[in-house]
C-alpha cells in the first residue's frame, strides 16, 4: 500500500512541475470546462485488494498475499455548483488475493491427510463495480483544482463460485457474487491545454460478509471465520 501511495504522489508532482504550478503563471487552460452540466470521461488505474477478517476463535491469522490489479472504467458527472458534483463511475476492477493458512486451524486432522495445497487458497475477482460518488472541490487555482469524494458502491464478482456446491473440501472456496462498499478519496484535477487529466486515491470497504460457508460447519478453512469483507484502495487517472 505504502509503494501504491508514493506512486501516486510521484506522478502528482511530476505532473504539478510539468504544468508550472509553482510559478506565478496565470493563463488558465479549458476554462469553461467545468460549466457544463452533464460530462463524460474514462479512468484506467491499478488496485490492491485485501481481506478483512474477524474470527470466532484465537487461533492464529489468515495472511492474505495481495497482488496489484487492474481498474478501467467510464465517468458520468452531474455538476451541481462550482464545488460539488455526483459521479456515477462503472468500471471493470480485477483482483487476486491468495489466502496462506496458519496450521492452528487444522488441529486435530492428521498429517498425512494434509497437503501443501491445502494451506493455500487462491481467490479470484473480476468486479462490475459501480459507485455514486459526491465529489467536494475546493476553488480553482489556476489550472489546479484539489477535491475529495465520499460515496457507496454495488458489485457484481463475475468470477464468483457462489453457486458451486462444491466447496473448500473440494478445493474451491466460495465467495459472494454481490458486494456493497463505501468509498473515500481524494484527488486533483489538472487543466491541461487539451484535456483535464485527474490522478486519485480511494479507499473502497465492504459492508457485507463475503464469504460463502462449507457445508461442514467444523470447515477448517470457513468454520473459524465470522466474516471475511473486502478493503483497499485504487488509484485511477481519469482523462476528461
Amino acid at each position: 500500500m505504502r509503494k501504491l501511495i508514493a506512486l501516486f504522489i510521484c506522478i502528482t508532482t511530476s505532473t504539478v512541475c510539468s504544468a508550472q504550478l509553482f510559478t506565478r503563471e496565470k493563463v488558465q487552460n479549458n476554462q469553461n470546462m467545468d460549466k457544463q452540466s452533464l460530462s463524460w470521461g474514462y479512468y484506467f488505474g491499478t488496485n490492491n485488494l485485501d481481506y478483512k477478517i474477524d474470527y470466532n476463535d484465537n487461533k492464529g491469522d489468515i495472511e492474505t498475499v495481495k497482488s496489484f490489479g487492474f481498474n478501467v472504467g467510464l465517468v458520468g458527472d452531474i455538476r451541481v455548483n462550482d464545488n460539488i458534483n455526483f459521479r456515477l463511475e462503472p468500471g471493470l476492477i480485477i483482483s487476486a488475493r491468495t489466502l496462506n493458512y496458519p496450521e492452528n486451524f487444522f488441529e486435530g486432522i492428521p498429517a498425512d491427510d494434509l497437503n501443501k495445497s491445502d494451506f493455500l487458497r487462491e481467490v479470484k475477482s473480476t468486479y462490475i463495480y459501480i459507485p455514486l460518488l459526491m465529489r467536494l472541490s475546493t476553488d480553482r487555482i489556476n489550472n489546479f483544482k484539489p477535491f475529495i469524494t465520499l460515496g457507496i458502491a454495488t458489485s457484481l464478482n463475475l468470477s464468483s463460485n457462489e453457486q458451486n456446491p462444491e466447496d473448500n473440501s473440494g478445493g474451491e472456496f466460495r465467495t459472494t457474487k454481490s458486494t456493497q462498499f463505501y468509498d473515500i478519496g481524494f484527488g486533483i484535477d489538472f487543466y491541461l491545454e487539451w484535456f483535464k487529466f485527474t490522478p486519485s486515491i480511494r479507499g473502497i470497504f465492504a459492508l457485507n460478509d463475503e464469504l460463502v460457508k462449507d457445508v461442514d460447519p467444523n470447515s477448517p478453512w470457513t468454520g473459524n471465520i465470522n466474516s471475511m469483507k473486502t478493503r483497499g484502495i485504487f488509484i485511477n487517472f481519469t482523462f476528461r
